[in-house]
């Protein structure tokens, strides 16, 4: 073993400066808590939509004629066919479900916070990636939902001034959804998106090595070095975090196991009842609703009667999170050490969240638009205010050193 890897790295002697900048070498602040594991588990969730969805390609076919059938082929079908596919639809609403756990953690401990300004923008665009991957997967099953779904979105674009209706018919490749929005998007999701996320979460990884991971206290441990140049308050990531790492991945694949085998459709909100149906363009669902992890930004839209301002509205949800670093003026970084008034600003954001999360699954009508325009509010008020409130209270005197 001892001549092969000298072998090995005779001929590839960056494999080992990797090894060393990115797992063994790199030191890791030792306070992590629960609220790093969702970094890795998002990773390991890409690697499970991968890997099944290359399965899935192997047996789907991309067409208006066929991909609904070819769904029902692979689970009906194909050997272990439905287990790769419900792997596949109930790992998008999991990976969304650790995304947001990871931004979460993000906001709590003030991760976007100099010098990670660029990790976060990174982060961000991965966000903005994913979203793209999953609104274009999510017509291929060719269902009634998956249908309308597309529809409604697409004509969004319509609202752009000037170039609205010639960009939406580019998008779509046709006058509606039909065979050639499938084909494209099917391209798009399997190829082009794919490479684009692969590439934004390497180079988050090594922005993000480059400056070193926040922690809950926001201590930079970088500051605080013995006389070998190695933080006091850190440890290696490899083997320590990687064994915590593994555990983490044990947990979390119970619970993803239990939900693919027993409750794969989760009552209709990680797969609708109506994508259970064909496709049919001359009957129009009663209730068109988007999949979970969109339906906060849909109820912004829905709250915003004028059509431009809906798809701004809705736009800006999302891309106001890139002007975070900047927003936030507060003297230091974690929850643990700021203000009250942002702890309660926080407290609001996260609730106006999960309210426009549960309002967008609803009908838009009478109490329910009113609410989504409250928390809607609440949603942008969070960021338009946090240079001034942020400023407010004083916070706690933030410890020299991290503390366990």
């Amino acid at each position: 073993m001892k001549a092969v890897l000298t072998w090995f790295d005779s001929r590839y002697p960056s494999a080992y400066k990797l090894w060393m900048d990115h797992l063994a070498g790199y030191y890791a602040p030792k306070n992590f808590n629960f609220w790093y594991y969702f970094g890795s588990l998002a990773l390991l969730m890409l690697v499970v939509q991968i890997v099944s969805g290359i399965f899935l390609t192997m047996n789907y076919k991309p067409g208006a004629e066929t991909a609904f059938a070819s769904v029902e082929y692979i689970m009906r079908d194909v050997n272990w066919g439905w287990l790769i596919r419900y792997m596949h639809s109930t790992g998008a609403s999991f990976f969304f479900i650790v995304v947001y756990l990871h931004m979460f953690r993000g906001l709590l401990y003030g991760s976007y916070r100099a010098p990670r300004e660029l990790v976060w923008i990174l982060g961000m665009l991965i966000y903005f990636a994913l979203m793209a991957e999953a609104f274009m997967g999510y017509l291929l099953p060719w269902g009634q939902m998956s249908y309308w779904g597309a529809q409604v979105i697409i004509s969004l674009f319509g609202a752009v001034p000037y170039i609205g209706d010639e960009l939406t018919l580019w998008i779509r490749g046709d006058f509606v959804v039909s065979d050639a929005t499938l084909n494209r998007f099917f391209a798009l999701h399997v190829i082009a998106v794919p490479i684009a996320l692969l590439g934004l979460v390497v180079v988050h990884i090594f922005a993000l090595h480059d400056v070193g991971s926040n922690n809950p206290d926001g201590i930079e441990i970088k500051k605080n070095k013995d006389e070998n140049g190695i933080p006091k308050d850190g440890i290696p990531f490899h083997p320590y975090y990687t064994v915590k790492d593994i555990f983490g991945v044990m947990v979390f694949g119970m619970l993803f196991a239990w939900v693919m085998f027993y409750a794969p459709e989760m009552y209709g909100y990680f797969l609708e009842y109506n994508n259970f149906v064909p496709a049919d363009s001359l009957t129009t669902p009663e209730h068109i609703a988007p999949v979970w992890y969109f339906t906060p930004y849909y109820a912004i839209l829905r709250a915003i009667p004028d059509k431009l301002g809906g798809v701004i509205g809705m736009g800006g949800a999302v891309g106001i999170f890139f002007l975070l670093p900047w927003l936030d003026r507060s003297p230091v970084k974690s929850i643990r050490y700021k203000a009250w008034p942002f702890k309660f600003a926080l407290f609001l954001f996260t609730v106006s969240f999960i309210a426009l999360g549960i309002l967008g699954v609803l009908p838009a009508e009478g109490t329910y638009i009113t609410l989504a325009r409250i928390f809607s509010g609440i949603y942008f008020g969070f960021f338009i205010l946090m240079p001034i409130y942020s400023t407010w209270g004083t916070p706690k005197e933030v410890p020299e050193r991290v503390t366990m």
